[in-house]
């Protein structure tokens, strides 16, 4: 046995948890028809202008994208727009797979390698539901076994086409898209309250505050305010510069009630801009470091300034997205809102101590 053969034993051996599959064959053992597949593409005649939808299934989770006129959509997620540049790169990932090594497997240890119902099957179909080609995404490959497993970047992926189940295939790409949590495939864009001229956050627990401006260059005030104190005005600040882009980590499942969400305590935020608009922001509880949220916009735009035609197309480019998002339960990282829920207390000047 020659170095270079010995590497790949102990790395599939590790793969599969130690000694469940021996892939060993003797130099020059390996059959014709195998060797004539090295480099061939694992699904030949898959073409992107064929693929209207894609199922990514795994043990206790589905998600289905589907190719609309405007763009894809997650239909689980009651077809909320999904981040085009991801699904692109899922296509071009499965139309560029090619065969780096073939091996012939029993079919006790193809759990070994998640290539049964244990993986991730990749299903792509045509008009109406045509199936076009299929993928079991199994165990990342690694040429040499890494420290960690769960972190190391792999140098590939073991996969198997479902009408050849005998053989298990490695390819090159790790295809890190091949997951069914629907935090990787939604669209990121979210929502954007520019030039804000008063914010009022409203909390159930810690009461409310206001701040407010008459110009874009004028110092923030804070309602109530009594004698005493005095407004930080760097907070106030970084509080309304908050909501300037606001991007989405996830969205909930449809049908979760508001109670499961924290939306029916909500702490609620409004935000007026300078250019007539009004978005109206319900923050519920946390799911992990994401707050599940709703937003809503209100008004019609109506921008001056120097750059007023600038702003405007703006404007009327995002609007429709922004809608878009009205009624869905999005989950926003908490990050986001660090300086929008401070108590009233938190947003006064420390220099000058708080007195009623």
């Amino acid at each position: 046995m020659n170095a270079r053969v010995a590497v790949v034993l102990v790395v599939l051996l590790a793969a599969l948890g130690g000694g469940a599959l021996l892939l060993y064959r003797k130099e020059g053992s390996q059959s014709p028809a195998s060797a004539a597949q090295l480099g061939q593409p694992v699904l030949a005649g898959l073409q992107a202008a064929d693929i209207q939808s894609i199922e990514v299934r795994e043990p206790g989770a589905t998600l289905t994208l589907l190719r609309r006129p405007n763009g894809w959509v997650v239909a689980e997620r009651a077809n909320f727009p999904a981040d085009v540049d991801k699904v692109r790169e899922l296509v071009l990932a499965a139309i560029g797979l090619k065969v780096g090594q073939v091996e012939k497997i029993a079919e006790k240890d193809r759990a070994g390698l998640q290539l049964d119902a244990s993986g991730t099957r990749l299903e792509f179909r045509g008009e109406a539901g045509k199936p076009l080609a299929a993928l079991i995404v199994g165990k990342k490959y690694f040429k040499r076994e890494p420290r960690d497993a769960a972190t190391a970047a792999p140098d590939g992926r073991f996969v198997r086409v479902p009408e050849s189940a005998g053989t298990a295939l490695v390819v090159a790409d790790p295809l890190r898209l091949a997951s069914a949590k629907s935090a990787p495939w939604v669209s990121k864009e979210g929502f954007g309250a520019e030039l804000v001229r008063t914010m009022e956050v409203d909390s159930p627990a810690d009461g409310k505050w206001r701040i407010s401006r008459t110009k874009d260059d004028t110092q923030w005030k804070l309602t109530p305010l009594y004698a005493g104190e005095k407004l930080d005005v760097i907070r106030a600040n970084s509080a309304s510069y908050s909501l300037h882009r606001v991007a989405i980590d996830d969205v909930a499942p449809p049908g979760l009630r508001p109670d499961e969400t924290g939306l029916d305590k909500p702490v609620t935020v409004v935000a007026s801009t300078f250019d007539a608009l009004t978005y109206t922001l319900k923050l519920g509880k946390l799911r992990g470091d994401d707050y599940y949220a709703m937003v809503w916009v209100a008004g019609e735009p109506k921008v001056t300034g120097p750059d007023a035609e600038k702003r405007a197309k703006q404007i009327a480019e995002r609007l429709p997205r922004e809608h878009a998002l009205e009624g869905q339960v999005l989950l926003i990282s908490r990050h986001k809102f660090e300086d929008v829920l401070k108590k009233r207390s938190e947003m006064l000047d420390k220099k000058d101590p708080a007195k009623k």
